[in-house]
């Protein structure tokens, strides 16, 4: 393949992940190409330019155009709106001007993979691009660009480079990735949506045991949603030849919070840990700075997943659930998957794995809820005395789903991906029944009213 049929793939790309974005508002087109025009030219300054000075302004210049786009568009409102309670607090009533703000699809996603591009040619971790076509396909790239993962450039950028082929064996397995994905999403997480939306919308009318279900159908969508997008990035970017890395590992089956972390967004917990946490100090210094640097980067992950006190107050409690861990030296104790050679956990890992899980579920009330008083409503509600009663919501069906899906999942766990290996030396009769019992389920789930993706809007 010539260089000039390399150029026209990427061209290609280029335009097709401009009209996949701007289809749903071509006005931020021009936002997405800026920001890759500045970050372009800073890498190309960067190399150019030795005194260390000069290229810490350059640096710093595509920090702050970046994430001064995305605090604009995304904390704009929620900095004046809190800056307007301080001062009611204290007796001084002001009439600031809010604007109309649309936030731009992805902007939280891209906004960080160019940013991982800057840093890394500035720590000399990458030689800049001098091909501004591939470099416009590493920022736009369509699988990946409203909801990640959010790649890193020193893995996606050079496959822009690569001669692609088309491999049957490939496209195969980006199927299988994709049909997994779909399933996760229409299936498990649209279906526990319906029954989390009532029960989360009308928290005040249930029981304590009604609330709990509740928050374990939020558990479940927020995972099949985003774990399901991820799926369907990375099977798509297979089937173009790209390999963008996996986003999700079975967190579910965690042991403690700092293996949740491990295994829950990926892209973002891994960047967070290369370009804040270790640039801070990470846990190198003394007690203090480990305590810092940990609340610091939980506080900024809650931060950037919306604007909202509950993200906020999300963060805090999962930075307080890893710091028992971090100061007793264990949040590095389980890098294997549970039960790496036997079918069945251990009752020591179970019990581990239930305890994670269900300090899980109760984060995720503050992410799910509305305000701060609503999520500490909701789990004094569900933790009230009729905890154990018959909840008044039972929907048999999607209860087995879910349970269906824990057990595909338990049997894939040891794999990067469940579907590649539930059915891997099972006859083609098998593994072709599987595949149209889940395309049966993706069609038979189907609202004509589609859901959208949970993460779209960060």
């Amino acid at each position: 393949m010539t260089n000039k049929n390399l150029n026209l793939q990427n061209t290609f790309l280029v335009v097709a992940s401009y009209v996949f974005y701007g289809w749903w508002d071509y006005r931020f087109l021009a936002l997405i190409i800026f920001s890759s025009l500045v970050d372009y030219t800073i890498g190309l300054k960067l190399e150019k330019e030795k005194k260390q000075a000069h290229r810490k302004v350059l640096l710093w210049s595509s920090i702050l155009v970046n994430l001064g786009f995305l605090g604009f568009f995304k904390y704009f409102n929620f900095f004046v709106d809190n800056f307007v309670t301080a001062f009611s607090f204290l007796g001084q009533n002001i009439q600031p001007n809010t604007l109309d703000i649309i936030l731009p699809v992805g902007i939280s996603f891209y906004t960080f993979q160019t940013l991982s591009y800057t840093i890394d040619v500035y720590k000399q971790r990458l030689k800049p691009t001098k091909d501004l076509v591939s470099f416009l396909a590493f920022v736009s790239f369509f699988p990946q660009l409203v909801a990640g993962p959010i790649e890193r450039a020193t893995n996606l950028l050079p496959q822009f480079y690569k001669k692609r082929k088309f491999y049957y064996s490939n496209a195969v397995n980006g199927c299988k990735q994709i049909l997994w994905g779909l399933f996760k999403k229409v299936v498990i997480a649209d279906s526990c949506a319906e029954y989390a939306n009532i029960i989360f919308n009308n928290s005040s009318d249930y029981s304590g045991s009604t609330l709990f279900l509740g928050a374990l159908f939020f558990t479940f969508q927020i995972y099949g949603d985003f774990s399901g997008y991820s799926d369907i990035a990375i099977g798509t970017a297979r089937l173009f030849g790209f390999n963008l890395k996996q986003n999700f590992a079975f967190p579910y089956f965690s042991r403690d919070i700092a293996e949740f972390w491990r295994r829950w967004h990926i892209s973002l917990s891994t960047w967070f840990r290369d370009y804040l946490y270790i640039p801070l100090g990470g846990s190198r210094g003394g007690t203090w700075m480990k305590v810092r640097n940990t609340f610091i980067i939980f506080l900024v992950s809650g931060f950037w997943h919306g604007a909202n006190w509950t993200f906020i107050v999300w963060g805090l409690l999962n930075a307080l659930y890893f710091l028992p861990l971090l100061l007793s030296g264990r949040n590095r104790n389980h890098l294997n998957s549970i039960s790496q050679d036997t079918l069945f956990p251990k009752f020591k890992e179970l019990l581990s794995m239930l305890i994670t899980f269900l300090l899980t579920v109760i984060a995720w009330v503050f992410f799910r809820a509305e305000t701060i008083t609503h999520a500490f409503s909701y789990l004094q509600g569900m933790f009230s005395n009729t905890l154990f009663s018959m909840p008044l919501i039972r929907p048999t069906d999607i209860i087995m789903l879910v349970v269906a899906f824990i057990i595909l999942e338990w049997i894939g766990r040891r794999e990067q991906y469940a579907i590649e290996v539930l059915f891997q030396r099972k006859p083609r009769v098998v593994k072709w029944s599987f595949y149209m019992v889940l395309i049966a389920f993706i069609l038979v789930f189907s609202n004509e009213t589609p859901k959208e993706f949970i993460y779209f809007q960060f």
